[in-house]
C-alpha cells in the first residue's frame, strides 16, 4: 500500500491535503485504516458550516466489524461533504485517497504533529 506523498497524515489514520488557494483542504481516512475497518457500510460526517477541531471527534465510520470515530486532522469550518460517500460508503474502501474523501475544511489551524507520507508509513509499520 502506498501513501500519497503530497498528503499529510494524523496518528488517528486520517489524511489531509494541502489547502488550495482558498485555504480549503480535503480530509479522508487512510487505506490502512479502511483495510483495518473492513467493509464500511455507514458514514456520519460533520455538516457544512460545522467547526471542527484538530484531534477532536467529528463523525464516525461504521463497518461490518466495528464503529470507529472520525477525527479532524486540522481545525476549521467544514466547507463541503462528500455526498457520494454518504450514498455509497464502500468508496472509503475502494478509493480511500481519491473518490473516498470525506469532507473539505477551510483550515484555520494546522497542528504541528501531522506526519509526512514516509513518517506515516513508518508509524503503521508498512
Amino acid at each position: 500500500m502506498s501513501n500519497p506523498q503530497q498528503l499529510r497524515y494524523s496518528k488517528e489514520h486520517e489524511w489531509v491535503s494541502a489547502p488550495d488557494a482558498d485555504g480549503v483542504a480535503s480530509v479522508g481516512i487512510t487505506e490502512h485504516a479502511a483495510n483495518a475497518l473492513g467493509d464500511v457500510v455507514y458514514v456520519q460526517l460533520p455538516a457544512v458550516g460545522d467547526t471542527v477541531a484538530a484531534g477532536e471527534t467529528c463523525g464516525e465510520l461504521e463497518s461490518t466489524k466495528s464503529v470507529s470515530d472520525l477525527y479532524a486532522p486540522v481545525s476549521g469550518e467544514v466547507a463541503e461533504v462528500n455526498e457520494d460517500v454518504v450514498g455509497d460508503p464502500s468508496l472509503v474502501n475502494t478509493a480511500a485517497f481519491e473518490g473516498g474523501w470525506l469532507f473539505k475544511v477551510k483550515v484555520s489551524e494546522e497542528p504541528g504533529d501531522l506526519l509526512s507520507a514516509d513518517e506515516y508509513t513508518a508509524f503503521i509499520g508498512d
